[in-house]
């Protein structure tokens, strides 16, 4: 007979330790330690037994699985590259009420239209997803409803000849093996459960979409071999008091990465946004000084933001530095850029930045963006009107070429812009002839766009 055998695991990262301790040694994170119970291996399966054959076999061959399954849900199949692989496994996470479980229902509602949709919540009663259907207006949807949260009762329910084409497991957090004593939730249940579920349906063809709880920092909880598991890993964003929902891929073994689809929270749930464009610069006024439009790329799109910033005087001996939307150290960087290389100081005020919409960016391009809004933000001058901003800054002011400078100006000039200012070598292959009505200002080096900004605001003075 099989012994259990105990050992402490680490519930943040899955190191598993000798003995308990109140620090993990290899996160550093404190009280995550947690003593688990695992069955041993029975006597014979070490040592002398061997295992069977395995086949081996040509790489070309004819496909059993059709190659996509397009959910209907546009920005959604963006995301995944064209649709749902079969076979394959999907995990989704987001804050708590960001609407995952919504999407997930939209989605599954409109696979079944085509073809045969399971739904295993965890977390909720069979009324409850009921009554979110109708408030969704896809009640009559054919979707199989269940609620379980035993693997093994899950697996004996699916895994046969007529198992469903797409199973969403709602959420995996919930789900436990009885065969391990430890509670759901834990690393040892969670990927354990993952492991069956995502052996099923590589066996079967059938597409799981798992929902996964993220913790504090905004990643997904559990061990992180959660996500090397899994074939395409997608995080759902968005902030409370926005409407806008953004679904980021950060990996996709079938499609490219770092794509994003944009939603929009509605009463009858989530709605696709076709042109995430026009709807971020909706509310954009050109007369206020602080303001600047970035032509940004999230994976193969191209989407115009707006960035605020706003440097006023601190009552403070320290003053204060607020970033949202961005990265803090970048906008440091392009601050001591500013001062030390073109004498534009920010002693004694206070710098806020903001990235109108809710959106998130990451993306060097924004460097010459973010100087525009603070420099116009500085001199009280509005950015040139109807221009789009794209660059990256180094640290000598020298403003550097950055990819996909003709899809930028293409966004940019569909939505109304006649303007640009982009590094000088970011056009060095000739102006796309879709693009050719609007003026393009080539800027080499920061100290071209303190310049612009200084000659506006001498104008303004003769002028007053």
């Amino acid at each position: 007979m099989a012994k259990s055998a105990r050992r402490y695991v680490c519930q943040e990262c899955g190191a598993i330790h000798p003995r308990w301790s109140g620090r993990c040694d290899a996160c550093e994170a404190w009280n995550s330690v947690i003593e688990e119970v695992a069955e041993a291996a029975p006597p014979g399966s070490r040592g002398g037994s061997k295992g069977k054959s395995v086949p081996f076999v040509p790489l070309s061959g004819a496909l059993d699985w059709a190659p996509r399954n397009a959910t209907g849900i546009g920005e959604f199949d963006r995301v995944l590259g064209g649709g749902l692989v079969p076979g394959s496994a999907v995990l989704i996470g987001g804050d708590p009420g960001i609407g995952k479980s919504t999407l997930l229902l939209q989605v599954v509602a409109k696979l079944a239209e085509a073809a045969d949709c399971a739904y295993v919540s965890g977390e909720e009663a069979l009324d409850q997803v009921r009554m979110r259907a109708i408030r969704l207006g896809i009640e009559s949807a054919p979707v199989k409803l269940a609620t379980a949260t035993n693997v093994r009762d899950i697996l004996a329910s699916i895994d046969g000849p007529d198992s469903p084409k797409v199973l969403v497991i709602d959420s995996i957090q919930t789900m436990y093996i009885d065969a391990l004593d430890s509670s759901p939730g834990t690393v040892s249940q969670v990927r354990a459960s993952a492991q069956e579920l995502i052996r099923v349906a590589k066996k079967r063809g059938m597409a799981v979409l798992l929902v996964g709880h993220v913790t504090k920092e905004g990643t997904i909880a559990g061990p992180r071999v959660l996500e090397h598991m899994v074939d395409t890993v997608l995080y759902f964003e968005g902030e409370r008091g926005h409407q806008f929902r953004i679904l980021r891929s950060v990996k996709n073994r079938f499609g490219p990465t770092d794509e994003i689809g944009v939603f929009e929270m509605t009463e009858r749930g989530l709605a696709e946004v076709t042109n995430p464009s026009a709807l971020f610069l909706g509310e954009r006024r050109d007369d206020v000084s602080g303001a600047s439009v970035f032509g940004g790329m999230e994976g193969t799109r191209p989407l115009l933001v707006e960035i605020q910033a706003l440097v006023a005087p601190s009552p403070f001996g320290t003053p204060r530095r607020a970033v949202i939307g961005w990265d803090s150290g970048r906008l440091a960087m392009v601050m001591a850029v500013l001062e030390a290389r073109c004498g534009v100081t920010f002693t004694g005020s206070d710098v806020y930045l903001n990235v109108a919409g809710g959106l998130k960016i990451s993306e060097p391009a924004a460097d010459l963006a973010v100087a525009a809004a603070l420099l116009s933000s500085l001199s009280g001058i509005p950015a040139p009107a109807e221009c789009v901003i794209f660059g990256e800054i180094g640290l000598s002011a020298e403003v550097r070429a950055v990819s996909h400078t003709d899809g930028r100006l293409k966004e940019a000039a569909k939505l109304g812009f006649t303007r640009a200012l982009i590094p000088s070598a970011g056009s060095a292959k000739g102006k796309p002839r879709a693009v050719t009505a609007m003026r393009i200002d080539e800027i080499s080096n920061l100290q071209d766009l303190v310049t612009m900004f200084q000659d506006e605001t001498a104008v303004g003075r003769k002028a007053g």
